[in-house]
């Protein structure tokens, strides 16, 4: 499918890497970018986003190229993408339902599947006009007046009701996670979480660690589904869960970010993050910000992190090891690819292991140090009762 890109330079970020990243993104969809169209502006233009100029010059260079497909590197309001779809004479796309449509290709499990549909139909329930503009009337006639329900009312309350039922089979997902997690919580498994900006390298890096499997390729959003292996790191710390996530990706659609939460909480709930890096990207402290910024957002934030320099063969660097001001280990220098430095973000690994025993293992003995058994409360209360039992300063409030 041939596919023209416009960016629109609003005087924010590195413009000309959000551009390549969207040539990648429209790649990763099955799409060929023939053309890409520029400009600059100070705002959006509130009915086409592009003003009405601009459109025009895109509508040619459509004519002229043959393009099937116009791909906006911005999110479009429905409004605005009626309009050009209008004016312009072609389909027209905006960033937001790129990411969608990539993930839908991409998703393999159950849960995967059901989290794509979801974010899809709530995108989709604010653009239903555009496929339902000749049954926006209520429907007429002899033997064919209805409810009193418009075709358009009727699809809302339909993609409604399969979103409740999406939520309830997630919620039930979310569960058996939750199940999982507590078991490996009794067995004191240490849990590790690889995340990181799309096409870092953290699958290549969960193979090389695990030789798990997982499909790799050279294309953003290659891994959506969630895939845990465990690793024996030595008698001292036994083995570990290593986790591969989905990777992130600058202004990454918040329906995804909630659609996938069963997802990212194996992040939330992990003992220590792995933030893979590529080492030979230009921006990527920008990548590192945007990947810290999601983190923020499903509240993993907290959990401890070490940065994985990935790719330090391409960047002309060796393997190493950094530490901050508490010599705690922050970043490792590696080589996922070649296998350089793997040993010592296996180090680091054990190391980050002993350090959460030990403050586990301190912080049970303070509380043997209260003198209470393990299932009991002061005042009665016991860990096992109703919750009309439990003392007031053992109750939670709302989160």
């Amino acid at each position: 499918m041939r596919a023209a890109l416009v960016g629109i330079d609003f005087g924010t970020g590195d413009f000309s890497a959000s551009l390549e990243e969207l040539s990648l993104l429209a790649r990763s969809a099955g799409a060929d970018p023939i053309t890409t169209i520029t400009a600059k502006r100070s705002s959006p233009d509130p009915a086409h986003f592009v003003g009405s100029g601009k459109a025009d010059e895109i509508k040619m260079a459509c004519k002229v190229d043959g393009v099937d497909i116009v791909i906006f590197n911005h999110a479009l309001s429905p409004a605005q993408q009626r309009n050009l779809e209008r004016r312009l004479e072609v389909r027209v796309v905006d960033r937001t339902s790129l990411i969608l449509d990539i993930f839908a290709q991409r998703a393999q499990s159950h849960e995967g599947k059901l989290q794509v549909e979801l974010a899809q139909l709530q995108h989709l329930a604010t653009r239903l006009i555009r496929g339902w503009t000749h049954l926006e009337r209520q429907k007429g006639g002899i033997g064919l007046r209805g409810p009193g329900e418009t075709q358009l009312e009727t699809d809302r309350r339909l993609i409604g009701e399969r979103v409740k039922m999406l939520r309830t089979r997630l919620t039930k997902l979310r569960k058996q996670h939750e199940t999982q997690r507590r078991q490996r919580g009794r067995n004191q498994t240490f849990s590790v979480s690889l995340v990181g900006y799309t096409n870092a390298g953290k699958s290549t890096l969960f193979n090389t660690l695990t030789k798990a499997g997982v499909y790799v390729a050279n294309q953003l959003f290659a891994t959506l589904d969630t895939t845990s292996r465990r690793l024996y790191l030595g008698d001292e710390v036994g083995s570990v869960v290593i986790s591969d996530t989905v990777g992130f990706v600058r202004e990454l659609p918040h329906q995804l970010v909630a659609a996938f939460r069963a997802t990212l909480e194996e992040t939330i709930h992990a003992d220590l993050l792995l933030h893979v890096v590529d080492g030979n990207s230009p921006v990527r402290m920008e990548q590192i910000e945007q990947v810290n910024e999601v983190l923020r957002e499903i509240g993993a934030d907290h959990v401890p992190q070490i940065l994985v320099w990935n790719k330090i063969d391409a960047a002309g660097l060796e393997p190493g090891i950094e530490r901050d001001e508490y010599d705690k280990i922050s970043r490792v220098f590696i080589s996922a690819h070649s296998g350089a430095g793997l040993d010592l973000l296996r180090d680091a690994i054990v190391e980050a292991a002993k350090a959460a025993r030990g403050n586990n293992n301190t912080n049970e003995g303070q509380d043997e140090a209260t003198g209470f058994a393990e299932d009991e409360l002061p005042g009665g209360g016991s860990l096992g009762g109703s919750a009309d039992n439990m003392p007031t300063s053992t109750q939670f409030g709302p989160h």
